[in-house]
């Protein structure tokens, strides 16, 4: 099992940044914490300790407001590559990783329990905000099951990939719930890498994890985050109906870029099916997928799949920015501005998503938007929508 915030290999949250280069879980980090070294400028001893120690919030990650504003007017970089550069960071994606209470604590228990995690795996920029537990003093984790070895390759992922990856381990949907109850969370993602080895692509295996969960706290929402599993829609209908309350999978990008971005065996409209079908068997599941942003797709192709997102019934979407995790990978295109991105949470909202966050830090899944979509599987749950 693998703890990412957008867990998984895919999608945005598996992009973790170019240079968020985790070494176990220390971060070496480009850049400084300009969000702490600005908002608590005038404040007393105590109040910037505190900031310290809880770091940024929901805004500050869905807003991209992570760095003094005041200096990125000044800023002089390129945001669109031209043949053979190498993009410079923007002011905007510098910041500091923040470490909370929790860390040690989660961290020691997954390492004991011998659980893998993706916030680790995909370099997640995120990884001291959702374990550290920020300003709800709760951590956060997405469970990467099935192992740390994908059978796709794509693009923009650094999960480590195989055809044949090890066998499952048989132990770990009871040994998740086990960790899961140690922490005491009350919202918790889990994802896999892809299995194409296995008959239904590890479908059952998700199953079991959920049926655990749910068995020692009925009360604890669980979304999973699940691969295409090839298309086979028994294995989507067998996590749709495993209990859970958020079926996430994610597209990536938009329709014109799916074979350069992601593994051949991957594409938009299979994407789609699973997404739908999920609803289809289970129509009070919420959905969710991910969109990156930066791999050079232009407005309009975003704006358009964001409609065919919407027609599809698709509940919430997150948009962040793609970040190059190794050079081995997609180079970024185009940094985005946290302008263009507040652009596109207005677009969400108005195409009627439940949900959008849009920022460059947004990760498909981290702590801040969880606790906005337990509220919102409540009021599901209450038909209040």
């Amino acid at each position: 099992m693998v703890l990412l915030p957008r867990g998984r290999c895919r999608g945005v949250a598996a992009t973790a940044a170019r240079r968020l280069l985790l070494g176990g879980t220390q971060g070496r980090v480009s850049g400084s914490h300009v969000c702490n070294q600005y908002r608590t400028s005038g404040s007393s001893p105590e109040e910037k300790k505190e900031f310290m120690q809880n770091g940024p919030d929901l805004q500050d990650f869905v807003s991209g407001e992570l760095s003094d504003k005041s200096t990125w007017a000044e800023y002089k970089g390129n945001l669109k590559r031209q043949k053979g550069e190498r993009l410079r960071l923007p002011p905007w994606l510098k910041t500091k990783i923040p470490m909370g209470k929790n860390y040690n604590k989660l961290k020691n228990t997954l390492r004991s329990l011998n659980l893998h995690t993706v916030c680790e795996e995909a370099r997640c920029p995120n990884i001291g905000e959702c374990w550290g537990g920020g300003e709800y003093a709760t951590a956060t984790a997405t469970i990467m099951l099935m192992g740390d070895t994908c059978t796709r390759g794509c693009r923009f992922c650094s999960v480590k990939t195989a055809k044949n990856p090890p066998p499952l381990d048989p132990k770990e949907p009871y040994n998740t719930a086990k960790a899961i109850a140690e922490w005491g969370l009350d919202y918790v993602v889990l994802t896999s890498v892809d299995r194409d080895d296995m008959p239904d692509g590890g479908a059952e295996h998700f199953a079991k994890t959920v049926s655990h969960l749910k068995e020692r706290n009925s009360k604890i929402l669980v979304e999973c985050l699940t691969p295409d599993f090839r298309g086979d829609l028994k294995a989507v209908e067998k996590v749709a109906l495993s209990g859970l309350d958020v079926y996430a999978h994610n597209v990536e990008t938009v329709p014109e870029l799916q074979r350069k971005v992601r593994d051949p065996r991957a594409n938009f409209e299979q994407s789609v099916r699973v997404l739908k079908h999920a609803k289809e068997v289970q129509p009070g599941v919420i959905s969710k997928t991910s969109i990156m942003l930066g791999l050079g797709e232009t407005d309009e192709q975003v704006y358009s799949t964001m409609k065919l997102l919407r027609e599809a019934d698709v509940d919430c979407l997150t948009l962040g920015q793609y970040m190059q995790p190794t050079k081995r990978h997609l180079k970024v295109e185009e940094y985005i501005t946290p302008e263009k991105f507040k652009y596109w949470e207005k677009v969400g909202n108005d195409l009627g998503f439940h949900y959008t966050a849009s920022g460059p830090l947004v990760r498909s899944s981290y702590k801040a938007g969880e606790f906005f979509l337990k509220n919102l599987v409540e009021k599901r749950k209450t038909k209040a929508i």
